[in-house]
């Protein structure tokens, strides 16, 4: 954020529905409180509330906030001026690997696991020592994981949490080729996507696009390598004025 600003940008990074207690609906009923409708619905709303209405707006995007924002870029287009993505392959390309990569279905057990009711109690249990050892063992400071957990690390914001996954399920709908231009940025140590998913991606994005594998980078990229990140976010920005 301080680098973006120090470029001339205004930034906005908020928390998304759930992770916050001023905007935390019922997690209970995930269909209902937490589908990708009311997901996409929100962020284009934090856009309009900032101040940029029907203008176009740069959007980054990690993991489960890059699915949204894959979905946002197939589906308004017109209000992107480009699209950076952080460890999350295009959903159709996800999909294709899930079947066809004999990897990706354990890369990615935890979704199905996240679906179980008792998934928020164990990932809390012991000081959350599996996001713990899951975040020390992809690379992320210790810092940064305390900085994580300062707003998930509760079973409230956990719950909410994991209403993302358990509103999609285990289906991942096929969401069409994205017309914006896009970075990808993926860890070749990521744990959770392979490479099958993540250089297929460029087979779903008919625009300028550009992939960037970040040797010995994980899952959580932004906090294991900021500069790299930064310098590949400020170029592609630059390329690309609203």
């Amino acid at each position: 954020m301080p680098a973006l600003a120090e470029a001339g940008y205004f930034a906005v990074a908020p928390d998304q529905r759930g992770y916050s207690p001023g905007a935390r609906p019922d997690p209970a009923d995930p269909a209902r409180h937490y589908d990708i409708e009311l997901l996409i619905g929100d962020a284009l709303g934090l856009a309009a509330a900032v101040g940029h209405g029907a203008r176009r707006f740069h959007l980054v995007g990690h993991d489960w906030g890059g699915s949204l924002a894959w979905e946002i870029a197939a589906r308004h287009p017109e209000r992107l001026g480009s699209l950076t993505m952080l460890s999350r392959p295009h959903p159709d390309a996800f999909g294709r690997a899930l079947r066809g990569d004999p990897e990706q279905p354990h890369r990615s057990r935890h979704h199905k696991a996240f679906l179980d009711p008792g998934a928020a109690a164990g990932l809390l249990a012991e000081d959350a020592k599996w996001l713990r050892t899951r975040h020390a063992a992809s690379g992320v400071p210790p810092a940064a994981t305390e900085r994580h957990l300062s707003v998930i690390g509760n079973p409230a914001a956990m719950e909410a949490a994991l209403a993302w996954y358990r509103a999609r399920g285990t289906v991942h709908r096929p969401i069409g080729p994205v017309r914006v231009p896009t970075l990808f940025i993926w860890g070749d140590a990521d744990d959770t996507v392979g490479r099958v998913a993540a250089e297929g991606t460029a087979e779903f994005v008919q625009a300028p696009y550009r992939f960037e594998a970040l040797p010995g980078a994980g899952h959580y990229a932004p906090d294991q390598a900021p500069e790299r990140v930064i310098a590949l976010l400020l170029e592609h920005l630059a390329g690309h004025p609203l």
